[in-house]
């Protein structure tokens, strides 16, 4: 069963996307009415699909939370929001978000957006996980080619730098996609190597002192 966080300072509005969610969906939801309460959430509820206002009450957008959740945990995001900016969108954007719903939101509408996201959910087993126990399969090899693919270095280029054969790249995508448990098309391997870089990063470095 899908777990999705619903993230909304505006309780009404939280509740009614909770009602038709629960009501078109095999989910489990839970509300969070500020970022200090969707960080306590994210550790017990390991969600796969986060819900989430940008302009909420606080220090953080939710542009900001997601940015930070990120670098812990996997899983997709849609938007809720009344901004129709095109500075915000081009933010929001950054943070590949799997849709983007300008409110007010009605019901066939909030099914559409969700319906797509949860396809693709049923795709990518790795979203509803921290992100350091889906990335601890990884060996030195294959961090570093996701370090390149973060960096947005074609096969050529990873073959180049490290003194591979594109052929031999390939094959190693292929496993990280399969121990990430990633599909291969529609650039998620990209997608999660740059939504993750500093975890990569981190795995590296950790690697590096365990070898000294």
């Amino acid at each position: 069963m899908v777990r999705v966080l619903i993230i909304e300072d505006e309780i009404i509005i939280a509740r009614f996307i909770e009602q038709q969610l629960v009501s078109g969906f095999s989910c489990t939801t839970r509300i969070a009415v500020s970022t200090s309460e969707a960080k306590a959430a994210m550790p017990q509820l390991l969600p796969h699909l986060l819900l989430c206002d940008i302009n909420l009450q606080g220090d953080q957008s939710g542009i900001d939370l997601i940015t930070e959740l990120r670098r812990e945990y996997a899983f997709e995001v849609i938007y809720i929001t009344s901004y129709q900016n095109r500075g915000i969108i081009e933010q929001a954007s950054a943070t590949n978000p799997a849709n983007y719903i300008i409110k007010p939101v009605d019901e066939a509408q909030l099914f559409a957006g969700v319906q797509l996201v949860m396809n693709r959910i049923q795709q990518h087993p790795t979203a509803g996980e921290k992100i350091s126990n889906a990335a601890s399969q990884l060996n030195a090899t294959e961090l570093n080619i996701l370090q390149l693919i973060s960096e947005q270095k074609t096969t050529k280029d990873i073959a180049h730098a490290l003194f591979l054969s594109p052929y031999t790249i390939k094959n190693h995508r292929h496993t990280i996609c399969r121990k990430l448990q990633l599909e291969e098309g529609n650039n998620a391997l990209l997608k999660w190597a740059m939504q993750n870089s500093q975890l990569i990063a981190q795995g590296i470095r950790a690697l590096e002192a365990q070898q000294k």
